[in-house]
């Protein structure tokens, strides 16, 4: 997604998170939030958009991923 500020294009922020630890045992909700990021594997990474929705997504979750900036290529 691009972003126009000032007159210059600018891209969003991109996030790489990746399933660390499996969501079986885990309430339901935690279930839902690991799915709703698109993880779907035990070691397996998606790039999301950094908005605060997915922050907070994120923050649900953060005993069970790794989150690191996208490579912007």
């Amino acid at each position: 997604m691009m972003h126009l500020i000032d007159g210059v294009i600018a891209m969003a922020l991109k996030l790489k998170v990746t399933l660390v630890h499996s969501a079986i045992s885990r309430p339901n909700t935690q279930k839902a939030t690991v799915r709703g990021l698109g993880l779907r594997k035990v070691n397996r990474s998606v790039v999301v958009e950094d908005t605060p929705a997915v922050r907070g997504m994120i923050r649900k979750i953060q005993h069970l991923v790794t989150v690191e900036p996208a490579d912007q290529a």
